[in-house]
């Protein structure tokens, strides 16, 4: 709780109605967040009340406030304006803060003989270096395709020292190597090849073909058809490569595309630039976790394009959802651009394949960060789109019952963290209440004791830490090994308990197999979803064979308990409370006479037939 929030209220209950910036401060006047409104006094007033609610970045950020400036502008685009330059300027903490990954980058052609051609971070070694370059996606990507086109080798093998020791790699088997390290290519062809391909780079493929060609040529009239033959089809691979950039031509003459992918602390958005018809430059920025908004792009868009004109400005820009204020940041990119330009949601064909190049992009920079795949990531956000989900879930728990009839009725509860599974949190349940099969009853009593550690969690002094204590922690997303039946059995529970998370059913066919995932109200189908499909089934068949797994761990323990009540004096719980002292059977059977008797409290003549009844037993 804030103890300035009277002092707060008071002050913002006299606020102008009019549009402008808001500036909140803490107590040495630094400022912590810069904000724009059409209304002031709604705006401010929304941080200031009794009883809000906050997201708990917000409720940090509000706490920290001991005063606020506020600066009225003639129109609510005005302040937009205003808010994006102050923002620059004194970078608030709670802000969303644009850090590209921009950097100077070069392309290395090494000395000969046998010269490799390498995108590289900084122009040190010996050899030609192409640029710099701003970006080093168009870098890498220009050296991916001279070495595919000129079919030079990209391996580790140093020539010509690597000559005739092993078979050639696949590459040479597919067309995209020369095979240099069988031997059998002349330096001085080599030599030119890497000359047309930084040819190529310097002077694009227009060029290139018309040197080749000339070459092809003269190769044919001097007799030498294999050489020509060469020439011929690398032709007709540069060729091939501009007929496919032509296709994106069409649709990308001046064109951005922006892509993003969030973590729980971190959001990166990359941008595509296509600028006549060409991949142009690329970008990609790294959002502070502390920022507000619970919208990204909303933020981003205005902040990122009001430092952009002419030539940095595109006649449009696909995007995977419409800002909130699309009036305002048209309004924002018409004037710095002095034209139109169009926002677009691209539900299919090539304009589609590229706003998810775009995503993946950003999945790939995040991945780097998180130790995660970039199609981990894009699963959890498919996942989280599919169902409807204002983040990607990335902590989902999943349960499972299994049982034997009545007998050993136990549930497993598996967690994945960023698209992994985490083993540290996983939990398995003895079923306590029941006494006959019941899954619906059995998946109630699970979910109300977990839920219910949660709260002694939050409720203990100090709260529990979420590092030692699964419990500690929701879930973004709860699924049930089950259908509607399940998810219509536990939602009450939820509700009852004021519990805030996502729930849904994961639903098999006849032939155990996920098949949809289950609501309320019916069945979603995830087959057109692979990523989202792929995920879903790795963490249903997880839940199964950790559920099942602890079924037989405990069914053969009770059915070795019932062996061990054979000996006179041995009871359910004395052969019970023996099992649970000797883990395993070889354990059990490494007592002494003395330790059995103290463990089952049975006196020693007991014991000793006890324990020349255990030797007896065959091993596991």
């Amino acid at each position: 709780m804030n103890p300035r929030l009277s002092y707060l209220q008071e002050k913002t209950a006299v606020l102008t109605t009019e549009p402008g910036i808001y500036i909140m401060k803490n107590e040495q006047e630094k400022i912590l967040y810069i904000g724009k409104a059409k209304n002031l006094r709604n705006r401010v007033t929304s941080y200031f009340r009794d009883h809000p609610d906050h997201t708990p970045k917000t409720a940090k950020m509000v706490s920290q406030v001991y005063d606020y400036d506020f600066i009225v502008t003639g129109s609510e685009y005005e302040a937009l304006i205003l808010e994006c330059s102050l923002i620059k300027q004194h970078k608030p903490p709670y802000n969303i803060l644009l850090k590209d990954d921009k950097g100077y980058h070069y392309i290395r052609i090494s000395p000969p003989p046998f010269s490799r051609i390498t995108a590289e971070v900084q122009n040190n070694g010996e050899g030609e270096h192409l640029g710099p370059y701003m970006s080093g996606f168009v870098t890498k990507q220009t050296v991916n395709t001279v070495n595919r086109l000129f079919q030079l080798p990209t391996c580790g093998k140093s020539f010509p020292a690597a000559f005739r020791k092993q078979r050639p790699c696949l590459n040479y088997h597919i067309g995209q190597c020369m095979g240099v390290c069988r031997g059998t290519v002349p330096q001085q062809q080599y030599a030119q090849t890497v000359a047309d391909a930084v040819q190529f780079i310097k002077s694009g493929g227009d060029h290139t073909v018309t040197v080749v060609e000339q070459r092809m040529y003269a190769a044919s009239e001097r007799l030498d058809f294999e050489e020509a033959a060469k020439l011929r089809d690398r032709i007709s691979a540069i060729r091939r490569a501009g007929e496919s950039q032509d296709i994106v031509d069409a649709v990308t003459a001046d064109t951005d595309v922006i892509g993003m992918a969030q973590s729980a602390d971190t959001t990166v958005i990359s941008v595509l630039m296509y600028r006549e018809g060409r991949l142009y430059d690329q970008s990609s920025f790294y959002l502070s976790g502390n920022a507000l908004t619970e919208h990204p792009l909303d933020e981003f868009l205005p902040q990122y394009y009001s430092s952009r004109i002419g030539r940095d400005l595109p006649r449009t820009i696909l995007l995977e959802h419409m800002p909130a204020e699309t009036e305002l940041l048209s309004n924002l990119l018409r004037m710095r651009a002095g034209h139109a330009v169009a926002l677009s949601l691209p539900q299919k064909g090539i304009r589609h394949r590229l706003l998810l190049r775009a995503k993946q992009n950003a999945s790939e920079k995040l991945s780097l960060q998180m130790g995660r795949t970039g199609k981990e990531l894009l699963a959890l956000e498919e996942l989280g789109r599919v169902l409807g989900l204002k983040h990607p879930p990335l902590r989902i728990e999943a349960y499972d019952i299994s049982n034997l009839s009545s007998a050993a009725m136990v549930a497993g509860m598996i967690v994945f963290e960023n698209g992994r599974p985490l083993k540290s949190a996983y939990r398995r349940f003895s079923i306590r209440e029941l006494e006959m099969q019941n899954d619906y009853a059995a998946m109630q009593e699970v979910i109300h004791r977990r839920l219910t550690e949660y709260q002694k969690a939050q409720q203990a002094d100090p709260p529990a830490d979420p590092q030692k204590n699964s419990f500690a922690v929701l879930p973004d997303l709860i699924l049930l090994d089950g259908g509607k039946g399940h998810v219509s059995a536990i939602a009450p529970i939820l509700e009852e308990m004021q519990i805030r998370v996502p729930l849904f059913g994961m639903v098999k066919d006849d032939k155990h197999r996920t098949r949809a995932i289950a609501t309320n109200g019916g069945e979603l189908s995830l087959r057109d979803k692979q990523a989202a499909f792929a995920l879903l089934t790795r963490i249903q068949d997880e839940v199964h064979r950790y559920s099942v797994q602890y079924m037989k761990t405990k069914h053969k323990k009770s059915s070795y308990a019932l062996t061990l009540t054979k000996v006179k004096g041995i009871g359910e719980k004395k052969a019970q409370q023996l099992l649970l002292t000797y883990k395993t059977r070889a354990q059990l059977k490494a007592a002494s006479p003395e330790a059995l008797a103290k463990t089952a409290g049975v006196n020693m003549e007991t014991a000793r037939v006890l324990h020349q009844f255990i030797s007896e037993l065959p091993d596991d």
